[in-house]
């Protein structure tokens, strides 16, 4: 019995007590999923619910009296061995060992789809993450987003949400300007303007426009064609860098949005006047404002300046609105550390389109922190690429793809994170990454073992799995779809990393503790194919939880 159907089973007997007129309830008064988990110690049982407490002052009676009433109908159902009232009203429930081994048997059967639901299906999420200027490699920070936003991503899906993966691709403005100067001036052999952007990559990308355009002589050409030549080829070639980096790195994009197009198709005029229709716009000083103030912004900001040109918040409010005239219902939007003070804006220009701002709601800004990577105790600060900052090519490069999505994603995206380059490239567990692979290896490597020995999963006793340490490898593996959930409705990826941890822990203890294949003086035993089972449901949800984030679940290591 899977917590779902626990759950399911507390509501049916809720409303069976109803219809037999032994609690003072409408169906209505009962919760769609009853809320079970594992009680602090297992002594008291495999799960416990507060539902009584939750429920009995709208019944008119004390929580303990409806536990009672309740435990009644539960203990009707043969997969029940007991229950106990606990404390103000807790209920603890014992499952029999058939019960909770059957648990095995559900993942299997379930294969990829164990700990999906389509619980939020229907709903369209445009989750736009990276957004990194296209004027240098992605950097560790960077890098970060696009581990935690893929993460997102994958786990907003395994709860039926359609997702669209966007990348702002900001080719519009003055960093632009400062990045085709920077390749000039390379390509002329002279530094970089004290404004502009150094590393290697500015010279082999400068070479590489030049190599590609044999017929343009930088000598003929003004200083303003010349910037024009390197910002129209120099860019796309930054660009179509980022794209390989992204790939290798197993982030996929849907759309890759141009800034650009925003102010050449008359976005940015067609969002203002949407807003000036709201009585939201106002002139002054020559300029052309939003009336932010009105939504909870500190202060009013400017969308038009004085001379004419747009403000970067005049984009903003144009790309929100062709989000949302794409049919998101939600937009979700990761920023760096250095956009806190971006939150305020945002959420008042969407309010100012009449829409809600917040967690879940229409918009919703998730802020992340910096990257430090270490190596033997000390600051990792310079790449060979980029000169002044660590990028996510020397990161893949030191690690691998595996450990760097791993690592990046492992901490709640709200806190710094350090990153020890020796710890993540080691084969030892102290390796998160390499201790979570080596689970699944392992479970591979004893189904290949039990294959050896002539044990299969031809047949299945469930109730065979009654050891403690049966009952506490699956007490985890029930926790799974519960995890899923949490880590989507939190938007907390991290959650993954750290469940399948705590699995690699229990499935390592259980392994320890539990023989699959019999010993040479032996014979196969219902048992030893009951372990295989279990064994087995181990790795399919290892493999689950890595896919999630990314992150590969070896065979052999």
């Amino acid at each position: 019995m899977t917590p779902e159907e626990l759950s399911a089973f507390i509501r049916t007997s809720l409303l069976e007590a109803i219809s037999e007129n032994l609690i003072d309830l409408s169906e209505e008064d009962i919760p769609v999923e009853i809320k079970v988990e594992r009680p602090r110690s297992r002594e008291h049982g495999d799960w416990a619910t507060n539902i009584a407490m939750q429920l009995a002052k709208k019944a008119g009676t004390n929580p303990r009296a409806f536990a009672g009433i309740l435990t009644e109908k539960l203990n009707a159902n043969p997969d029940i061995t007991k229950t106990d009232i606990a404390g103000p009203g807790f209920i603890n429930i014992t499952l029999n060992a058939a019960a909770a081994g059957e648990l095995a048997r559900t993942i299997l059967t379930a294969g990829e789809s164990y700990g999906r639901n389509q619980s939020a299906e229907g709903t369209h999420v445009n989750l736009e993450f990276v957004s990194a200027n296209p004027t240098g490699p992605i950097h560790v920070g960077g890098a970060r987003w696009a581990a935690v936003g893929d993460s997102l991503a994958r786990i907003l899906e395994a709860t039926g949400v359609n997702v669209t993966r966007e990348y702002y691709f900001n080719d519009h403005g003055a960093q632009i300007d400062r990045f085709s100067k920077s390749l000039l001036a390379r390509a002329r052999g002279q530094e970089a303007p004290e404004d502009g952007y150094g590393g290697q990559y500015i010279e082999d990308i400068a070479n590489e426009v030049l190599g590609a355009h044999p017929e343009v002589t930088l000598a003929e050409l003004d200083d303003a064609a010349a910037q024009e030549f390197f910002r129209e080829y120099g860019v796309n070639l930054m660009f179509a860098e980022i794209k390989k980096e992204l790939e290798a790195f197993r982030v996929h994009f849907d759309v890759f949005f141009h800034e650009d197009t925003l102010h050449k198709s008359g976005a940015v005029d067609r969002a203002i006047e949407t807003l000036r229709s709201k009585g939201v716009i106002f002139e002054q000083d020559g300029a052309t404002w939003v009336r932010t103030t009105d939504f909870g912004d500190d202060k009013d900001r400017v969308i038009i300046k004085s001379d004419g040109d747009a403000a970067y918040f005049a984009g903003d409010i144009a790309y929100y609105l062709d989000k949302r005239n794409r049919g998101a219902d939600q937009v979700i939007l990761m920023l760096g550390a250095d956009h806190h003070g971006y939150i305020g804006r945002i959420y008042a220009m969407t309010r100012a389109f009449g829409d809600t701002a917040g967690k879940g709601e229409n918009h919703e800004i998730l802020i992340g922190q910096l990257v430090n990577l270490v190596r033997d105790g000390e600051p990792v600060r310079m790449s060979k690429r980029a000169g002044t900052i660590v990028v996510l090519a020397d990161l893949v490069e030191a690690a691998g793809v595996d450990a760097a999505r791993y690592s990046l994603v492992r901490a709640a995206m709200d806190t710094t994170l350090e990153i020890d380059l020796a710890l993540i490239s080691s084969h030892t567990n102290e390796n998160p990454v390499y201790y979570v692979q080596y689970a699944h290896a392992r479970t591979k490597s004893v189904d290949r073992n039990a294959a050896e020995h002539g044990v299969t999963r031809d047949n299945f006793d469930p109730s065979l799995l009654d050891s403690e340490a049966d009952n506490e490898l699956l007490a985890t593996l029930a926790k799974y779809p519960e995890i899923v959930s949490q880590a989507a409705q939190l938007r907390e990826p991290h959650r993954i990393a750290r469940y399948v941890e705590d699995l690699a822990g229990a499935y390592h203890a259980w392994y320890g503790k539990s023989r699959v294949t019999p010993r040479a003086d032996e014979e196969v035993t219902p048992v030893h194919q009951a372990r295989l089972w279990l064994n087995d449901a181990t790795g399919q949800v290892l493999a689950n939880g890595l896919g999630l984030l990314g992150v590969s679940a070896p065979d052999k290591m």
